[in-house]
């Protein structure tokens, strides 16, 4: 049972993000330091890198989207870009090519194996339990030199770890 005070405290934050929903379509989940780009910066509970995902893309029939490794500011941007394209009726298919106007990655979503792992929020928002959670496609980017995190010699591939072996609760 949870106390009182946390209660009230997640009652809050489950009406915060009901309402950023209904207002703009999904939220964005960021977890790890704000302004953090790699493993290890920030808070000593961070033992991964960061990642984001979306809430509400799975109340438009659609997977939510996952990435991880990035900043806040590129989680943002890419995640908004693409829920807009969804909200316009795209729907993202993995192993899909995707290109953005204004950022220099190609994006490949690639299905997430264990998403009640991962995607905490957007269970929470949907009530269902881990075990049948909802679906959700991790958005695999290259690096500079224009590889993918399967692909030898791939820049970081701590930044990305691949679909099924990420566990951010375990």
């Amino acid at each position: 049972m949870t106390d009182p005070r946390t209660q009230a405290w997640l009652d809050q934050e489950d009406a915060n993000i009901s309402a950023i929903i209904r207002r703009y379509g999904w939220f964005i989940q960021y977890v790890g330091s704000e302004g953090c780009g790699h493993p290890g910066c920030g808070s000593e509970l961070d033992d991964g890198p960061p990642f984001a995902y979306t809430i509400g893309l799975f109340g438009l029939g659609h997977p939510e989207l996952l990435i991880i490794g990035v900043p806040i500011g590129t989680a943002h941007g890419v995640l908004n870009d693409l829920g807009e394209r969804i909200r316009g009726g795209a729907d993202l298919v993995a192993g899909e090519l995707i290109t953005f106007d204004g950022w220099p990655h190609r994006i490949i979503p690639e299905p997430v194996p264990n998403p009640g792992d991962i995607v905490f929020g957007a269970n929470r928002h949907y009530q269902r339990p881990p075990v049948f959670s909802v679906p959700a496609l991790q958005l695999s980017y290259d690096d500079k030199a224009g590889k993918f995190p399967w692909e030898d010699s791939y820049a970081a591939p701590e930044m990305q770890p691949r679909p099924g072996t990420f566990n951010p609760g375990g």
